[in-house]
């Protein structure tokens, strides 16, 4: 069971950050860099791309995506019953598949879906691999709900052989925590929330918005400005 460090000033309560960056900023504080070895941020895209520019800025480390894709349920996009990884490798959230009865055609069909965009944003981003192997590697987001596209960017990691896995995640839901927990070495959450009555990731923000391509990739171009890649 990897060890949770959270902020217990920000624990339940909403609008606790401007904006990604802001919340970015507050994860630097947590992290105990002089544990990392040689560290890397991954960003899950999109939403995770600022968290994951101004994480890496502020520790001074290497910056990459991780691109994960939710299996949207058809009439929903908010709502996913698992994730897919760039490996192709899936997770998924049987609880839900069943509740729904969800067809396997169905199935068959989002995860077609969702690799292909996967495919078509590796291109668009033009990002080589980087090399994770005995390295700290951090994994983020702009928050995690239910956690299945976090497990399936674990997944991904732990097949390069990392030094160690850390999630470090703005806000997060107390079950996204408990499923990643097991997963990992450590998690720094800064707004872990209860799911008694649902759970959004944005009602940790202030500003909340949508961040499309253009916006990634002038975050990247950002990053490659100041000379870190």
């Amino acid at each position: 069971m990897g060890e949770i460090i959270v902020n217990e000033e920000l624990t339940n309560k909403y609008h606790v950050f401007k904006d990604r960056e802001e919340a970015a900023v507050e994860l630097a504080k947590m992290i105990r860099v002089k544990e990392l070895v040689n560290p890397v941020v991954l960003a899950i895209p999109s939403g995770g791309v600022p968290v994951g520019v101004t994480l890496a800025l502020m520790l001074k480390c290497e910056f990459n995506l991780i691109i994960c894709r939710k299996l949207h349920f058809p009439n929903n996009p908010e709502a996913g019953f698992g994730a897919i990884n760039p490996d192709g490798d899936i997770v998924f959230n049987e609880e839900l598949i069943n509740y729904f009865k969800i067809s396997r055609e169905t199935i068959n069909m989002v995860v077609k879906l969702e690799f292909e965009e996967i495919k078509k944003r590796l291109k668009t981003f033009r990002l080589a691999e980087t090399s994770i192997s005995n390295r700290s590697t951090i994994i983020t987001d702009d928050g995690l709900a239910s956690g299945y596209t976090m497990l399936s960017a674990i997944k991904y990691v732990k097949k390069r052989k990392p030094e160690r896995i850390i999630i470090a995640i703005p806000t997060a839901s107390i079950s996204a925590l408990s499923l990643l927990a097991p997963q990992v070495d450590i998690i720094y959450c800064a707004n872990v929330r209860s799911d008694i009555y649902g759970f959004a990731v944005a009602d940790a923000y202030r500003e909340w918005r949508d961040v499309d391509n253009t916006e990634v990739l002038s975050y990247i171009d950002k990053f490659r400005g100041k000379g870190l890649t």
